[in-house]
């Protein structure tokens, strides 16, 4: 059982992010200190938006410089943190070195920050932004477990340097942290494993989150014709910050927790548009045929190949996130809140 001090500073790595911007957002709003470890403070549009929420808070926000992969880069900003949030890491299927851009930053980070936690005397618990991604790497793997649908104690053992690289490179980072965790006692670690991440975000411009690139193609006549019906687990990213927050605060908090709020496929997020948006943009109405999808996929787009297409469409994708209800105290918001949310956001930033 891990008390946490609130009057003490906590760390958050990638502050800028997607997920740690809402984050940030209710730590500053529960009063606390929030130190910022990003890679370049002095790039105002990048941290203008968290500047905007600390001044309405009662929380305050201090920078610090730092980077994933140079060790020794978090110690100013860990000083004196009992609680440290990892967040930072790349999400993106827009690389050239799988190793170099995508399992390196990951895992070399992942170390970096949890090395210097074992340095930093003042630390008692980590909580680490892993993924659904190092449970599984394809929907087709659903039947095939215990209780037919993902659970925490699952790990990935599908994917690979050459197939779905992402998926290892968080199944490498996660299984890191475990062993630097396994070999101390003065701090432990609580995992966040979240499923594909969508909602508003605080600074829509600089957004890199991958979820968005599916959400413009929903909107933006690119998938019109129909999408391909691929197997995913949804979630807000309100409620993945709130898991984080109450990661970091429940004493009795431990282990790995899915986060996803709905069991559900790509049409169904077309729908859950198709109320409010559907009459304005082209988001599409069908599901493509699988073997359209198959032969036409990896010309349309080269990070969708036959094996994961083959992998992916009409299966059914199901996890258990009983464990995130239950011991963090997550509720889940509807998907149609969501997706709208997440579309309203794309239009005032003039991506459509």
């Amino acid at each position: 059982m891990t008390t946490i001090d609130q009057s003490k500073p906590v760390m958050v790595t990638g502050a800028t992010g997607y997920v740690a911007g809402w984050l940030v957002k209710q730590l500053l709003e529960a009063g606390l200190t929030v130190h910022a470890a990003v890679r370049n403070p002095s790039k105002t549009e990048k941290i203008a938006h968290l500047e905007q929420i600390a001044a309405a808070s009662k929380g305050s926000i201090k920078y610090f410089k730092a980077d994933l992969l140079e060790d020794g880069s978090y110690a100013e900003a860990m000083e004196g943190c009992e609680l440290v949030y990892h967040t930072a890491s790349p999400f993106t299927s827009n690389f050239e070195d799988a190793q170099k851009d995508l399992v390196d930053p990951a895992v070399l980070g992942t170390k970096n920050v949890l090395e210097q936690a074992n340095k930093t005397n003042s630390v008692k618990r980590v909580v680490l932004t892993s993924s659904c991604a190092s449970i599984y790497t394809d929907a087709s793997e659903v039947k095939d477990t215990p209780k037919g649908m993902l659970t925490e104690d699952i790990w990935n053992t599908t994917a690979s340097l050459e197939y779905q690289p992402y998926s290892y490179s968080k199944t490498m980072a996660e299984r890191a942290a475990w062993e630097i965790n396994e070999k101390q006692s003065r701090w432990d670690l609580v995992v966040i494993n979240p499923c594909l991440v969508m909602g508003p975000p605080l600074n829509p411009k600089a957004t890199t989150s991958e979820s968005f690139n599916l959400l413009k193609q929903l909107g933006d006549g690119t998938l019109k014709t129909g999408v391909p019906n691929v197997g995913i687990g949804l979630v807000d990213v309100r409620d993945v910050a709130d898991a984080h927050f109450q990661a970091g605060f429940r004493p009795e908090a431990e282990g790995r927790h899915i986060t996803c709020g709905h069991n559900t496929n790509f049409l169904a997020l077309a729908q859950a548009l198709q109320p409010k948006y559907g009459k304005d943009y082209p988001v599409p109405k069908n599901a493509l045929p699988k073997w359209l999808v198959v032969l036409a996929g990896p010309l349309l787009d080269k990070s969708l190949d036959r094996k994961f297409l083959r992998n992916n469409v009409n299966h059914v994708w199901r996890a258990d996130n009983s464990k995130s209800r239950e011991k963090l105290g997550v509720t889940y918001r509807p998907m149609q809140e969501t997706m709208e949310d997440s579309f309203a956001a794309l239009i005032e930033a003039g991506v459509f």
